[in-house]
Parts: C-alpha cells; structure tokens; sequence
C-alpha cells in the first residue's frame, strides 16, 4: 500500500509532466526555428508550474498555415 507522502509525489510529478506535455503539444502548432522550440521548450521545463502557462500565453512564433 502507498503512503499517503508517496501518493502526494506521484500526482505532484503526473501533474507537472501533464502540463510540460500541454506546452510542448501548444509549441507544436507555431512557426519556431529549431532554436526557438529549444529555448521555450527548456524554459517550460525549468519553470516547472508557471512555465509552460507562460508559453502559452505569450503565444512565441507564428501559426502554422493550413496550407
């Protein structure tokens, strides 16, 4: 049985590892260089529960046509 301190850390990380998806999925759609997924992708990682919010507010790059 897990304790309630070890349930605690695997929804702490599920939810951090949730929200790191739903910025890189958001940076999929927008027009970036190489660098630039690297950067905003690096930066939603080191700001584990802001980050990835910030990214997508600040909406980096241009969307992709639907060509």
């Amino acid at each position: 049985m897990w304790s309630t301190a070890e349930v605690l850390r695997f929804l702490l990380f599920a939810d951090l590892f949730g929200m790191l998806m739903l910025a890189i999925l958001f940076l999929r759609q927008r027009q970036l260089s190489t660098l630039g997924y690297v950067c905003w992708g690096i930066f939603a990682l080191l700001v584990p529960v802001v980050g990835p919010y910030v990214v997508i507010a600040y909406r980096p790059g241009y969307p992709l046509s639907e060509d």
